[in-house]
């Protein structure tokens, strides 16, 4: 990016924050919205990178849940106990794209079993209330029903700390699929400290928890990248010549990062905040750290060019033959990379191929 590109979209990133700030109803905030997936789009025809255009995204929609919560609050009769919403997935990740739902839940004190009961049932409302008015901002409701609206994730502090724990104790299948979500939470609004100290419950549960670690491993190993023995795609005949860049892409990245993370420790839950930190604890090479960390931005970067020129219907999906010859053998190179994470976490945790 020049100085002609950057300083005009800096000039409109605080215009968007501003109208953020000072929208005074759900409507004028679904444009804002608008507004800042419009800006992601002009940042990365300007080459700002995945990176800075996936953070500077997340950010903006940050402020927009913020600015729901304090419209939405005054409708309706909170309890005095602390609370704090979640976001979870790519939004709890700081990495969300142009194409993203809603993933989020509500964490709050309760002194027992029965008050959290009591609790909850006057959270919910609000919750639902949230949950609708992200919908109309552009942020689709959940298929999977991940939201905070949803009883079963408008939970007291304990009662997630259970969750956690019983979905470490019982690696099945959904608590699997359960990990590559909620385990990524971070705070929304509210008190940032019930989410603080659920980080360090789950630090706790997951730190060298190897048989937990090696079922996530199995579950991630599931979703290989597309590649042939001869540096080229192999692209199964049912996909119609394309590649899901999220599911085959940058999800491989995320699980990695997120299972090398969660095995040390680690409180970070971005995927290069969590590749530099185990790095720094040794736990791999810095080397082959920021070799994952470019690969995962050079994928995103591709991700979000086929988003943005989607004509507003945004999705995942990548023709490599339609790709230019660089683009092209920059995404073979980024799969490899991909590759290479997991054979070291197949390794790792001795999983056969």
């Amino acid at each position: 990016m020049n100085d002609s590109e950057i300083l005009p979209l800096a000039g409109a990133i605080d215009a968007c924050s501003a109208s953020i700030a000072g929208a005074g109803s759900v409507p004028a905030l679904a444009t804002c919205a608008s507004a800042a997936r419009g800006l992601a789009a002009s940042l990365h025809r300007a080459e700002a990178g995945a990176a800075l255009v996936t953070r500077m995204l997340s950010l903006l929609n940050d402020r927009i849940v913020t600015r729901l919560l304090d419209l939405l609050a005054s409708r309706f009769r909170l309890p005095p106990a602390r609370w704090c919403l979640l976001g979870l997935g790519s939004e709890g990740r700081l990495e969300q794209t142009l194409d993203t739902d809603q993933d989020n839940g509500l964490v709050f004190s309760a002194s027992d079993d029965g008050e959290a009961r009591d609790l909850r049932e006057l959270f919910l409302p609000f919750a639902r209330a949230v949950n609708e008015g992200l919908a109309e901002c552009g942020f689709p409701l959940c298929d999977g029903e991940v939201m905070a609206g949803n009883p079963r994730w408008c939970l007291s502090r304990a009662e997630w700390i259970e969750s956690f724990s019983r979905w470490v104790r019982t690696p099945e299948p959904e608590a699997l699929l359960n990990a590559a979500i909620f385990f990524d939470f971070r705070p929304l609004h509210g008190d940032a400290g019930l989410a603080a100290d659920l980080r360090r419950a789950v630090s706790d549960l997951t730190r060298g928890n190897e048989i937990f670690l090696r079922m996530m491993t199995v579950n991630a190993l599931a979703a290989s990248p597309p590649l042939g023995r001869l540096r080229d795609f192999a692209i199964a005949p049912e996909a119609g010549g394309s590649i899901d860049l999220k599911k085959f892409g940058s999800r491989i990245f995320v699980d990695a990062a997120r299972i090398l993370a969660l095995g040390a420790g680690m409180a970070a839950t971005g995927t290069a905040d969590r590749l530099r930190a185990v790095a720094g604890a040794g736990v791999v090479s810095a080397a082959d750290a920021e070799s994952w960390i470019h690969a995962f931005h050079a994928v995103q970067g591709i991700r979000l060019a086929v988003q943005a020129a989607a004509d507003g219907v945004p999705g995942n999906l990548v023709h490599p033959s339609r790709l230019n010859d660089f683009d092209r053998r920059v995404l073979l190179e980024g799969l490899r990379q991909a590759r290479t994470m997991q054979q070291l976490l197949r390794s790792r945790y001795h999983i056969e191929s």
